[in-house]
């Protein structure tokens, strides 16, 4: 019953906060880029980083590179704002640069941050924020999640139960760093999951142990999964050519 009304007063706290949004953008460089004239494409990656340092000013945001881990997208930027109109503004100004031209979007996810009905006072020591601050990890593995419909048909105290177990796993991988975002109701998916990391091996640990927990075998959908390699956004368009 405690428990109840503290988790329902920082509801009613955090009714008044602006919303942050979390979006991840995969973007697909076109091949033809590499056949243009070397100073077409070094005026073309300038516009693009320069409606990159605009559009930051109202955002936080991190650039990812995936050149060699994937073939269905180069890079991704991270960002996080409390305003749409930041993201469309960017968006927009981005594919219309010289180099936006020969982009194409890959993949794009959307949610909102807000505080896990799992975690409060009951898991004494685990960060409990409603948003996202993103770490300093060296690799982001970004997925969608989705939970089997089961899950919601079992009573509160049960879906606890499991999840203090799988959070006690992911407690174990330390410091790994978890950024949980709800797009349920505004996407395709129920969240996207982001896990900070100082290694794909590391990562790859976590999960292995993760699978085996109860709660895992609640899950739906957790694919497709995404190794990013955090970089500055001129060397990722250095790699880019």
């Amino acid at each position: 019953m405690a428990e109840t009304k503290i988790r329902q007063h920082h509801e009613q706290e955090e009714e008044n906060l602006p919303v942050q949004y979390i979006n991840y953008t995969f973007f697909k460089l076109d091949p033809l880029w590499r056949r243009l004239p070397s100073e077409e494409r070094e005026r073309g990656k300038q516009e693009f980083l320069d409606a990159v340092e605009s559009g930051a000013e109202q955002m936080i945001l991190r650039s990812y590179s995936l050149l060699g881990l994937r073939s269905d997208a180069d890079f991704m930027l991270w960002r996080i704002a409390y305003d749409l109109d930041a993201f469309e503004r960017m968006t927009g100004a981005l594919l219309n640069t010289g180099l936006g031209r020969y982009l194409s979007v890959a993949y794009s996810y959307f949610a909102i941050s807000r505080r896990s009905i799992y975690v409060g006072e009951h898991t004494p020591g685990f960060e409990n924020k409603r948003y996202i601050v993103p770490g300093e990890g060296e690799y982001l593995f970004v997925y969608p999640f989705v939970k089997r419909r089961e899950w919601y048909r079992l009573p509160l105290e049960e879906r606890q139960r499991m999840m203090n177990e799988h959070m006690k796993v992911g407690r174990a991988h330390y410091p790994i760093k978890n950024n949980t975002a709800y797009c349920f109701g505004i996407d395709d998916y129920e969240f996207i999951l982001s896990f900070e990391a100082e290694s794909p091996k590391k990562f790859q640990d976590l999960m292995m142990d993760l699978r085996e927990t109860e709660a895992s075998s609640y899950t739906e959908l957790d694919t497709p999964i995404f190794t990013c390699r955090r970089r500055s956004l001129p060397d990722i368009l250095d790699f880019l050519g």
